[in-house]
């Protein structure tokens, strides 16, 4: 079996390390979304999916790993950077809560705020956050209009591990401002992530701290050699106007102080630390959901107490450990628990509610794929409109040939976004497509419309070609499109929606989720095409 053999490699292994090397095991996830429960890996084979075995086979894993520590020698940290519970149904309607049940059952020491923490609302955070029993970090989330952070929170931690002072600092993403309903945090602000990193690496430094941990909810770019590139290598070139935030990468880079970096948000994990060629940051990164534990031992100089390696437990994985059930088998107590809470939660999911006649996949042509065209498509079946569209970001699953239950449209649209519907002109309609096509942004989910773009052409004039409803664009047109209120309060980079006047807007107060819902049940079987 090989849980045997990864711990038979690591005891094995642990016998050749040089005597004068301390060792931290340092386990990490990222991004859970709610993820402690048993599911199929669609993602790794639709037709024969292996089955994940969430926070039970993670528990097997880190108690395993646990055994390995030898008094003065060799210890270990658990961490999580963010985004622990909105996504599978026992995350989301548990409100968080079993997330965190499970979290202290297995004892995690760290972690991070997300953006996702505030999809319920501040006070509904606040709640779910009283339960942990271990410390909650973010060092730049204030309460609104101050310097003042946060109650909930904490912007950094010392501890002692092996004889050595460890400084532990938590952070948020700032894109927090642009990826949440207004309403949501209008009690905080998030300040530049910069700025504040570099502040509390210096206070936990003049603490005399040997190591120092960042714990970030934000990530690397999808290809980090390419991206540092075009950064740093050419200093004096004019770069493009900023829309988002600080990603882990730059803070690696321009922070000074930083040993090692544990990151999420992009649902992108690395099976090798990114490693700045400057500052020398390692930077971990994991998968989403749950589907791995993230685990990487320290080797640590007794003498001058600094780093002098790391070395990966998965000779093919890497630093990452899918949670294969097969393989982890789950922790009985830990497993049944989450059970528990998981049928308590999901009470009503695996009613069907159609079906689909093929795979609606997230395959497709650049933007446009099966899955997002059939959410659009039911967008402007409901509200009647000439256009609808979606951010990338927003469709999260999909959904495979046969029966269709209330839990897999969930999968697919996992926030509680509602529909609406704005009508303008057609001047408006073409800018909010050119905005979300202008630098390197990658466009739209949409239905209705047929369009060709030209990454040639400067900014705000890559559309060549614009049919809606088969037509031709017209300018001065009054269009309906349909969308959702999480972009009309702005977000995915949208602010010119918040421009149009309430007197345009009709909000039919119906979830998106149910519109998905009532349209599969209206069209089984239900097909999409590009």
């Amino acid at each position: 079996m090989k849980v045997k053999i990864i711990f038979g490699f690591l005891l094995i292994f642990s016998s050749f390390i040089f005597a004068e090397d301390l060792l931290l095991d340092i386990l990490f996830t990222n991004d859970i979304h709610g993820g402690i429960d048993r599911y199929p890996a669609t993602f790794m084979n639709p037709d024969f999916p292996p089955i994940l075995g969430g926070g039970g086979s993670a528990a097997t894993y880190i108690k395993g790993v646990r055994k390995l520590s030898i008094a003065g020698s060799r210890n270990n940290l658990l961490i999580d950077a963010g985004d622990f519970f909105q996504g599978h149904p026992i995350g989301t309607m548990s409100e968080g809560r079993a997330v965190i049940t499970y979290m202290n059952m297995i004892g995690y020491d760290f972690m991070a705020i997300g953006n996702h923490e505030f999809d319920l609302g501040e006070d509904v955070l606040i709640k779910t956050l009283e339960m942990a029993e271990f410390p909650i970090l973010s060092c730049n989330i204030v309460k609104k209009g101050t310097n003042e952070l946060v109650d909930y929170a904490e912007p950094y931690k010392i501890i002692e591990k092996l004889g050595l002072r460890i400084g532990v600092i938590g952070l948020t993403t700032t894109d927090t401002e642009q990826m949440s309903f207004p309403d949501n945090i209008k009690n905080v602000d998030f300040l530049p992530a910069k700025e504040q990193v570099q502040k509390y690496v210096n206070i936990v430094r003049e603490k005399n701290v040997d190591l120092v941990i960042l714990i970030a909810h934000m990530g690397l770019p999808y290809d980090p050699q390419p991206a540092y590139d075009v950064r740093y290598s050419n200093p004096d070139e004019e770069k493009e106007e900023r829309r988002w935030g600080y990603d882990a990468q730059e803070i690696a880079h321009e922070v000074e102080g930083i040993d090692i970096l544990f990151g999420g948000h992009m649902h992108k994990g690395f099976a090798k630390p990114w490693e700045d060629p400057e500052t020398h940051t390692l930077v971990f990164q994991g998968y989403a959901y749950g589907s791995n534990v993230g685990h990487v031992t320290i080797k640590i100089d007794k003498a001058t107490k600094t780093i002098s390696g790391y070395e990966s437990p998965a000779i093919n994985e890497g630093v990452l450990v899918t949670m294969f059930e097969d393989e982890f088998i789950p922790d009985e107590v830990i497993g049944d628990t989450i059970l528990v809470m998981q049928k308590i939660a999901e009470v009503g999911m695996d009613e069907i509610i159609g079906e689909a006649g093929m795979n609606i996949t997230k395959f497709g042509m650049g933007t446009q794929n099966l899955i997002g065209n059939l959410v659009c498509e039911a967008m402007l079946d409901y509200t009647d409109a000439d256009f609808a569209f979606m951010n990338l970001g927003g469709i999260r699953d999909e959904l495979l040939s046969g029966p269709i239950s209330y839990r897999n449209v969930f999968n697919v649209m996992p926030f509680d976004n509602q529909i609406a519907l704005i009508e303008v002109d057609g001047r408006f309609l073409k800018e909010i497509i050119e905005t979300r096509v202008s630098g390197s942004r990658h466009g739209l989910r949409t239905a209705g419309i047929k369009v060709v773009i030209n990454r040639k052409r400067e900014n705000f004039n890559r559309i060549s070609k614009l049919y809606i409803g088969g037509e031709p664009w017209q300018a001065d047109k009054i269009y309906k499109i349909a969308t959702s209120d999480f972009l009309l309060q702005g977000n995915a980079g949208l602010a010119l929606l918040t421009k149009v006047p309430e007197s345009q807007i009709t909000r039919y107060e119906q979830g998106l989720r149910d519109v998905i819902v009532e349209y599969i049940r209206e069209n089984s079987p239900v097909s999409a095409v590009i």
